[in-house]
């Protein structure tokens, strides 16, 4: 018998169990995996919280790393002893054993830690999509990042300033400053001290920013669209505040014929070859420390209803590790 946190009612972080569970042989195409290391998202407070319904009961988490310790018949390119990483569609990497579909493993370089690609999965994914393909961002291009010391936000920065951008991070308080200016910020304003459109339209010359990539929703949105220049992208990833607010198409319009988009990670990489070159160019960042992971916690695996407390009271910073 392992172990896994699970939840039998949608609710508030108190609905976690770690409980006892049974798990039979990978069925065909599957890789049954030890985990060694398990990446926390904001995504799992949706799924615990009932705003991504789910069936219950469930599990939760989207991204682990782990050593491979059976493979499933006709299963090929994995073998007993491969360290591997992945993010999956299916919730469930709050356990200490899993069986994942092949399709979904990448397999870690030795430069990458489990720790480090457990943390990277879904957040170091998240940004490559982000700056590479929703907006394929430029250098000299003017950015605005909220959440700039979260877990997806430590990424992005480090990584657009690699690719030659000038960013603006948003950071929720004065403690956070100087992290963010650490990890690629050019210029860092704080929420609810700074009046962000005015920050934001002095800093850039009057033009605003090229892309906002935002994940916090509610609090931040209307804000987010009023910072960009004409024909710039309002890129909506995250609800950490709550969903954004219904718009009128014209809201676009009237403010320079903005676009918007709310990308989805899975639909990124839903094509296998898709998802290896995505990890490839991740894994690359990393490996040259072009972008240098930042894991601001670690917390036993059963005592993850403290991480989803603290994680929700914007307590963390980086990213935040699961250990079995």
């Amino acid at each position: 018998m392992s172990k896994a946190i699970r939840i039998h009612e949608a609710g508030g972080p108190e609905v976690m169990r770690f409980e006892e569970c049974s798990l039979g042989a990978p069925a065909e195409g599957e890789v049954q995996l030890r985990h060694t290391a398990i990446g926390l998202n904001y995504i799992d407070v949706y799924d615990r919280s009932g705003l991504y319904p789910m069936p219950l009961p469930g599990g939760l988490g989207r991204e682990a790393a782990g050593v491979v310790v059976a493979v499933g018949r006709k299963t090929r390119g994995f073998r007993k002893g491969d360290r591997v990483a992945y993010v999956h569609t299916q919730p469930g990497s709050y356990s200490e054993i899993r069986n994942v579909p092949a399709s979904r493993l990448v397999k870690l370089p030795k430069a990458v830690s489990d720790e480090q690609a457990a943390a990277l999965m879904l957040k170091g994914l998240t940004a490559e999509y982000l700056l590479r393909r929703t907006y394929r961002v430029q250098r000299g291009d003017w950015i605005l990042v909220h959440a700039a010391v979260g877990g997806v936000g430590l990424i992005l920065c480090q990584w657009a300033k690699a690719l030659g951008a000038r960013v603006i991070g948003v950071v929720g308080s004065e403690a956070k400053v100087a992290l963010a200016r650490r990890n690629g910020c050019k210029h860092v304003l704080v929420m609810g001290r700074d009046k962000l459109v005015e920050q934001v339209r002095a800093l850039t010359g009057g033009q605003g920013v090229a892309v906002v990539y935002d994940s916090v929703g509610r609090e931040t949105f209307m804000d987010s669209l009023d910072c960009l220049k004409p024909l710039g992208m309002m890129v909506s990833y995250g609800n950490a505040s709550g969903p954004p607010p219904a718009i009128s198409p014209l809201e676009l319009s009237k403010r320079g014929s903005l676009f918007l988009t709310r990308p989805s990670l899975f639909a990124y990489i839903a094509d296998r070859k898709d998802l290896d070159a995505a990890a490839r160019a991740l894994f690359r960042v990393v490996s040259t420390r072009k972008v240098r992971l930042h894991i601001g916690q670690r917390y036993p695996l059963a005592e993850a209803a403290q991480a989803h407390r603290d994680l929700e009271a914007r307590k963390t910073t980086g990213s935040t590790v699961l250990l079995p």
